[in-house]
């Protein structure tokens, strides 16, 4: 895994190098981000260098309040969420109960967006800042290639280390202000324990089988999960 320094953008890494069945996931093959709304031409020219297809999993109200910088990167949308943003603070939602939510409501997406990872051309997998959306489908597409799981929780992990403070501090105090009583709204904005994305990968484990049994309950066929194997995992 490699962090990318992408200029006006934050919590880019490419997923390459982690272990995997029969390998390692192949560098270069699938990254991770936040939005691309603030990307500067130089951080465009690092994006356009390294990737063909962007996998956005924003809604439109998301896309159409902070538009992507690049229109030159094919890009398909795809939007996870069910309801809007706002509801999940207003719910006072947990990550557990939010990433469960995305697993029951949203396996027809979450199957498009690994279908068009396993086309193998270089992918960019975002949302608005890289963390829930993105690491629920990043952490689903490597754990049906058998990539190892310790090292997919660790990716998931990494991304509240690497969200700008400033950007924190601010969404913190708004939230103290707008949702004084809620649980969960700080770890929902900012946060990403490694507990909870093993939980995430137990829960799929204990009701599917496994991550390939999951996609395949919601449509991916064993072909298009061998076509995932081939796209990402090197020997």
């Amino acid at each position: 895994m490699t962090v990318i320094q992408v200029e006006g953008v934050f919590n880019v890494r490419d997923v390459g190098g982690i272990p995997a069945e029969g390998g390692r996931i192949r560098e270069g093959r699938l990254l991770r981000s936040g939005n691309l709304v603030a990307a500067t031409p130089a951080g465009l020219a690092v994006l356009e260098q390294r990737i063909s297809h962007i996998v956005d999993l924003r809604d439109d109200q998301e896309v159409a309040s902070a538009p992507s910088a690049t229109t030159a990167i094919a890009t398909t949308h795809l939007p996870l969420f069910l309801g809007s943003v706002a509801s999940f603070f207003e719910d006072d939602m947990s990550l557990d109960d939010m990433y469960r939510q995305l697993l029951e409501e949203s396996g027809e997406r979450l199957a498009d967006a690994i279908r068009i990872i396993a086309r193998g051309e270089p992918t960019l997998v975002h949302c608005t800042v890289g963390k829930d959306r993105t690491g629920v489908t990043v952490a689903l597409a490597l754990a049906a290639v058998g990539a190892d799981r310790e090292a997919i929780i660790s990716d998931y992990a990494l991304t509240a280390s690497m969200l700008p403070q400033e950007r924190n501090r601010r969404i913190v105090a708004f939230l103290e202000v707008q949702h004084p009583e809620a649980k969960h709204a700080v770890a929902l904005a900012t946060l990403s324990p490694a507990d909870v994305m093993r939980r995430v990968l137990e829960q799929v484990d204990a009701r599917w089988g496994s991550a390939a049994g999951y996609l395949a309950a919601n449509g991916v066929t064993d072909a298009e999960l061998d076509d995932l194997r081939r796209a990402l995992v090197e020997a």
